[in-house]
């Protein structure tokens, strides 16, 4: 097996394909690997190259491939379907696909996580599923009190605050109903006060990192941005220019160009969900203010809101924003204003 150059590997949870070639893509074996085997393989194997598809479990495996010796390269999974074999769709061809896309020359691959970094994912992504289920309890709590004719005004405190309106009418709703609300609202509750603990600990986390806190200079990046940007980003070093961030972002727009002519139409949203949204509200957040306190006409922001209204304003403060995040961690710099010039 010395000549084996390439170990393409199709994850799964316990039964893994392994096809391994020379550097030439002559295949020397393709079959099946349980958990234990696959990890003993890659402790005993001689240093290649391990290929991987950037999925679930991807970065914890490239994390144990590298500690063994190993040169990882993950795959985002689009760019490997097109050379899944047409006659059938199984671990083993997908294995293949794999060793076939990583010798491509141009292919854009993924950069493995640290363990430090899926440890701020996990708390992010927590902290946005609680909000969400939040957000559902309240939005079905509302519909239910509907049903009943109670309106309860626009807005999450409203709701909050009919709580003790609830208890103090006797006779306005059955009591069915009133036991069934209280379930909702404690959990509300208990939502409310688990999310406000996750958001310290973000705060708490973004405190200790010097970049982090030389984001949070720039207007619309608040603490949640912050620890977002600490669990998914890149080093920016990988970047070329900031153009570049904002790709990977997907905040640039979408290319439909065919014999000489260009024809660029809404952004590609190809890149990074979470990081992407978040910056558009930041974007959305620092227009409204901008609009309440008045911007200055011959600013940049003022020229932008005159000419684009609403969310095309927003995705394009937002494009913005993420190259000056790229120039601000790249030159080490903190946030120098011009972005937001108020009148």
């Amino acid at each position: 097996m010395s000549d084996i150059s390439i170990l393409a590997i199709d994850l799964a949870k316990h039964s893994f394909q392994v096809c391994a070639t020379t550097a030439e893509g002559v295949v020397k074996f393709n079959r099946k690997y349980s958990r234990g085997k696959l990890s003993q393989l890659l402790a005993e194997h001689s240093s290649c190259l391990v290929a991987m598809e950037a999925c679930a479990t991807s970065h914890w495996w490239g994390r144990y491939a590298q500690e063994a010796g190993h040169e990882v390269r993950l795959i985002p999974p689009i760019y490997v379907k097109p050379f899944v074999k047409r006659s059938a769709k199984n671990d083993a061809n997908d294995a293949a696909a794999i060793a076939t896309a990583v010798r491509q020359p141009g292919m854009r691959f993924v950069q493995v996580k640290s363990q430090e970094q899926q440890t701020h994912a996990m708390l992010f992504r927590t902290h946005q599923t609680l909000t969400r289920q939040r957000a559902t309890l309240i939005t079905t709590l509302r519909g239910h009190f509907a049903e009943h004719g109670i309106i309860v005004a626009k807005g999450d405190a409203a709701l909050l605050a009919y709580e003790d309106t609830m208890e103090a009418q006797e006779g306005a709703m059955p009591d069915l109903v009133r036991e069934t609300a209280r379930l909702y609202y404690h959990h509300m509750a208990q939502l409310a006060q688990t999310i406000a603990t996750l958001e310290r600990q973000m705060a708490d986390v973004a405190k200790e990192d010097e970049g982090i806190q030389r984001l949070r200079t720039m207007p619309g990046v608040g603490p949640i941005t912050a620890a977002a940007f600490l669990a998914f980003a890149p080093p920016m070093e990988s970047f070329r220019r900031g153009r570049d961030f904002a790709a990977w972002l997907g905040l640039v727009p979408k290319q439909l160009s065919t014999g000489g002519k260009t024809k660029l139409g809404r952004i590609s949203k190809m890149g990074q969900s979470d990081l992407r949204r978040l910056l558009i509200t930041g974007a959305t957040v620092c227009i409204r203010w901008a609009r309440w306190k008045g911007v200055k006409p011959d600013g940049w922001l003022g020229r932008l809101l005159e000419r684009k209204k609403g969310t095309l304003a927003a995705v394009a403060l937002a494009n913005k924003m993420a190259r000056i995040l790229w120039a601000m961690v790249t030159k080490k710099q903190d946030y120098r204003g011009g972005l937001v010039e108020y009148a």
